[in-house]
């Protein structure tokens, strides 16, 4: 009904109220005006008025808004107009308060039915993010056991409950390595499912907690259910009655009624643990203590939420629809930061309450965005990928992208009041210079860790266990190409040779006489094959032979060769006996990020800094970029079990990073680099540059093709 509408319907007789509905006397406000609730108990809905709109429902009966003005202005200290009654006619009306007869009601309902009805998405959608199942129908029998429960409620259960609760923490205090002991052994299947048993128990008291405190005071429990957030099951119980009561006090014990309990619980349990000998006793104990505790203070009595926190901090501050009223005062402030509108607040409260208001709605802004994408994140899990993506996408939508598209409906509708304002202008160039900044390079670098060595290099290793004939030079030799390095003898190898040889030649003569004996003819092939193998088992073993005198493949300098050598030295099987490098060629090897990799190209300049003390930087230049991660990483000092910069785990003897990174080699082009020792150093490659909002979106793009298995 609009407002021309309501104005034109007072001046003919007002429609009745539904006999049913009650008034009841409220809690005066801050300032000490008096309120009614306005009762509907075919709903259980509850609604507060205040003083002229209660003024002109109690004179409803006289039907004409003429006399209902005339008689106010008379009886009482207001001053009431049409528009007043036909404010509270238009809320009447949308509430369904007003009796609907004849054929306008049936119009009327039937319109509002229509109205209701959705398709089968839209119910799916609500379906999925929010529904409840009404499971008992409890005023009875809670009106049976009230009896039972009053001693609860007495001051001597309080003070037992704060003793037990006493002594249990200083038990646990004393236990307490016990006690995280257990709680460590707990995550597990079997304590998973403990733990969801008592969550299960504790959840039930803490619903008939709200109902028997309800009871208590009068009021009527119509139901209690469980009702599904995002298929996430909730207990709940119907305890709207209570605004039916008029002392405050009375609404915060029943709001406050479940939490009570969850903390008796858990203070008994907590003593009970104490005490219990170690068993299946004690370990229900553990569960219900440890339980009530997070979940009270963690879920329980958050504000930020409409759960039990929430209903408390509205009573305590006399504020019903506390979130609204906060969210629309928040709403107003920061349009009026950003655009300066110059529109009155959505109401007028005292300006330190108004500030803590929008504190509030802000804090809640950011505590809902951080659960809500949590919980998004959890639903995309639970399920398969593809169907995961969609309820995660549609939860986000729904709870943090529909308020803001909202918003901006209103501001789209403001836009010409919007244009016109000079703050809007300060708003519109101070978001330009953000974008600016953001799309604005900031960092040409790119600084890593790497490792400084020759382009060539040629390892001595000892291929089998064996006795130095002739060592390598000291370090430092200088060896021309070809020369030999080193010489090692192995008994073991020169045996197998000698006997691989006379079995050779026995194999082949065998072979050629059975080719001259008809007797020996059918075994002929036979024979051939194994003179075959045994010629080329020794041709493995002469090879092998040859590589203990390694020769050197370039002219180079021997590095890395252990002091101690001599003839004579047995070495072992695999033994590092030094390295000949070419002294003319250093490359510098490091490996990035996938981030990182993007943004340097082949010919990219770059510096060395070593590790070591007096040694100056290195002038370098990018002169390779694997495009395949790298698995394993053959230079161990770089990791960080060896003390390196890049974050990696030891797998048996290899050294494996955790993240994928990407090998790059850059030449040295410094000329004065041909004495330097092979050692690690600090890596600055002069790179593409990158923006905040490049970074952002090469993010999310990776995250998008990550889990789109693209």
């Amino acid at each position: 009904m609009s407002v021309a509408a309501a104005n034109n319907t007072v001046r003919d007789p007002l429609p009745q109220l539904r006999q049913e509905l009650s008034l009841h006397e409220g809690a005066p406000t801050e300032s000490g005006a008096p309120t009614w609730t306005l009762q509907d108990p075919v709903r259980n809905q509850f609604f507060r008025i205040e003083w002229l709109p209660f003024e002109i429902l109690s004179r409803w009966h006289w039907g004409d808004a003429a006399t209902i003005i005339a008689a106010i202005e008379q009886e009482t200290t207001l001053n009431a107009s049409v528009e007043d009654v036909a404010m509270v006619l238009r809320f009447m009306h949308e509430n369904e308060l007003l009796e609907q007869r004849g054929a306008t009601g049936t119009t009327f309902y039937t319109e509002k039915a229509r109205q209701r009805r959705s398709g089968v998405w839209t119910w799916l959608l609500h379906h999925y993010l929010f529904f409840r199942i009404p499971l008992v129908r409890p005023d009875a029998w809670l009106e049976r056991l009230q009896p039972w429960v009053v001693p609860l409620y007495s001051l001597r259960f309080l003070w037992l409950t704060l003793t037990a609760l006493l002594l249990g923490m200083v038990e646990v205090s004393r236990q307490w390595e016990h006690f995280v002991a257990t709680l460590v052994d707990t995550f597990s299947l079997r304590g998973a499912l403990g733990f969801g048993v008592a969550l299960i128990v504790t959840k039930t008291l803490h619903e008939l907690g709200h109902a028997f405190t309800a009871k208590h005071y009068g009021c009527r429990v119509p139901v209690i259910g469980v009702a599904f957030i995002v298929l996430w099951p909730l207990a709940y119980t119907d305890v709207n009655e209570v605004w039916k009561l008029r002392s405050r006090k009375q609404r915060l014990v029943v709001g406050a009624a479940g939490i009570t309990v969850e903390l008796a619980i858990a203070a008994w349990a907590t003593l009970a643990w104490a005490l219990l000998p170690d068993g299946m006793l004690r370990g229900v104990a553990f569960m219900l203590a440890t339980t009530t505790w997070i979940a009270t203070l963690a879920i329980n009595a958050s504000p930020f939420l409409r759960f039990d926190g929430y209903f408390l901090l509205c009573d305590m501050l006399d504020m019903p629809n506390l979130h609204p009223r906060a969210f629309a005062l928040a709403r107003w402030r920061l349009r009026e930061l950003l655009f300066g509108l110059g529109e009155p607040p959505p109401e007028y409260l005292g300006s330190k309450r108004r500030r803590g208001l929008i504190l509030f709605a802000w804090a809640t802004w950011i505590y809902r965005l951080v659960v809500f994408f949590g919980i998004a994140v959890l639903v995309y899990h639970m399920f398969a990928k593809a169907i995961g993506l969609v309820l995660g996408a549609v939860e986000v939508g729904w709870f943090i992208l529909l308020p803001v598209w909202r918003e901006l409906q209103v501001l789209l509708l403001k836009w010409p009041q919007i244009r016109s304002t000079r703050r809007s202008r300060q708003t519109a160039w101070l978001s330009a210079g953000l974008i600016a900044l953001a799309a604005m390079p900031l960092s040409f670098q790119i600084q890593t860790q790497g490792i400084l060595k020759s382009a060539q290099s040629f390892p001595l290793i000892a291929t089998v266990s064996g006795q130095l004939v002739s060592p390598p030079p000291p370090s430092g030799t200088v060896v021309a190409g070809g020369h030999e390095l080193m010489r090692i003898e192995s008994p073991d190898l020169q045996w197998r040779t000698l006997v691989g040889e006379a079995r050779s030649t026995a194999t082949a003569w065998a072979a050629q006489a059975a080719a001259l004996d008809p007797e020996m003819q059918p075994r002929l092939l036979v024979m051939r094959r194994e003179s075959m193998t045994t010629a080329a088992a020794l041709e493995g073993d002469r090879r092998e032979v040859a590589r203990l005198v390694p020769t050197a493949p370039f002219s180079g300098v021997l590095v890395d060769v252990p002091p101690d050598l001599s003839a004579g030295t047995w070495v072992a099987r695999h033994e590092k006996l030094g390295t000949l490098i070419d002294p003319t060629q250093w490359r510098v090897e490091t490996y990035l990020t996938e981030e990182a990799i993007t943004r340097v190209s082949v010919g990219d300049t770059a510096l060395f800094l070593p590790e070591t003390a007096g040694r100056g930087s290195l002038a370098l230049r990018v002169e390779q970029i694997d495009r395949d991660a790298t698995r394993s990483l053959p230079d161990g000092i770089l990791g960080s079990p060896h003390g390196g910069a890049l974050m990696a785990r030891e797998r048996g003897s290899q050294i494996v990073p955790v993240r994928a990174i990407y090998r790059v080699a850059l030449r040295v082009t410094d000329p004065l680099a041909a004495d330097i020792p092979a050692q690690r150093g600090q890596v600055v490659i002069y790179a593409s540059p990158t923006t905040l909002l490049g970074d952002y979106l090469r993010s999310v793009a990776g995250l998008l093709v990550r889990e789109s298995g693209v």
